[in-house]
């Protein structure tokens, strides 16, 4: 089986480019490093490999780069090898911490000022002091969880106690949570990590934003800002959670004019 190349790599973030300018939905280009690839022997390898030869050629292609630290994936020392290394070049951070051990993943975004930390359905209270003195977004995913059977869910009501700005967000993917439903996550967020709706409007709106670094133009309605809203058929806000597996969206306005 062949394996991806830089040159692949670059021309999938050079085609979200393009896409970016050309749909009216907004894409922030990331390069993930999410698993070794089996041409390399090991690890250690393949993050040399990232650092010195993919990350100066993504430069200009992509907004941030994304590592998943893991065990048996990368481990905390490869991680911010890279997120360092990454930093250097003008990237912004995110990072995949503690989605199924807690590694210390948390206090790693935290260290590293990164914009953002997924998953962290294993975060410590450690983790969560950490993240919270940083004010890096933690962007949980339970879609993830509910797809792949897992009992585990980040405790989004003690982190946001703790000054933990949280967001939501699908982590639509073909292996993990492939679904691009945001309603069927406010859902989730509210019954397996017990987020009021209010939480999760907060979560999936103005702190996503945040997530991006784009809470100036995006993320809530105030003058100056971009008129990005949707309209749902709804009798009141508590009913999207509540009435699940149908898709409320009656009209989508995009930058002030109506799309759908």
């Amino acid at each position: 089986m062949e394996q991806p190349t830089i040159e692949d790599e670059s021309k999938q973030l050079q085609v979200i480019k393009e896409l970016d300018k050309m749909h009216s939905i907004d894409i922030t280009p990331t390069f993930l490093v999410h698993t070794t690839p089996p041409k390399f022997s090991e690890s250690e390898e393949y993050i040399d490999f990232v650092i010195n030869n993919m990350l100066p050629k993504m430069q200009g292609l992509a907004e941030y780069c994304d590592i998943f630290c893991e065990h048996d994936v990368f481990d905390l020392e490869q991680s911010e090898q890279v997120l360092t290394a990454a930093k250097k070049l003008g990237f912004k951070l995110k990072i995949h911490a503690d989605q199924l051990t807690d590694i210390g993943g948390a206090q790693l975004a935290a260290k590293l000022l990164a914009t953002s930390a997924s998953h962290l359905d294993h975060i410590s209270k450690e983790g969560i002091d950490a993240m919270a003195n940083s004010g890096t977004i933690a962007v949980l995913l339970p879609g993830a969880s509910f797809f792949l059977g897992l009992d585990t869910y980040p405790p989004a009501p003690y982190m946001i106690s703790k000054g933990v700005p949280v967001a939501l967000g699908t982590d639509f993917n073909p292996g993990s949570c492939p679904t691009e439903s945001m309603q069927i996550i406010f859902t989730l967020a509210c019954l397996k990590m017990k987020m009021s709706p209010a939480q999760a409007i907060n979560a999936a709106t103005i702190n996503a934003a945040h997530a991006i670094n784009k809470a100036d133009t995006i993320g809530s309605l105030e003058v100056g800002k971009q008129a990005d809203l949707i309209i749902l058929e709804v009798p009141n806000y508590k009913m999207i959670p509540y009435h699940f597996g149908v898709n409320h969206v009656q009209t989508v306005i995009k930058k002030g004019k109506e799309e759908h």
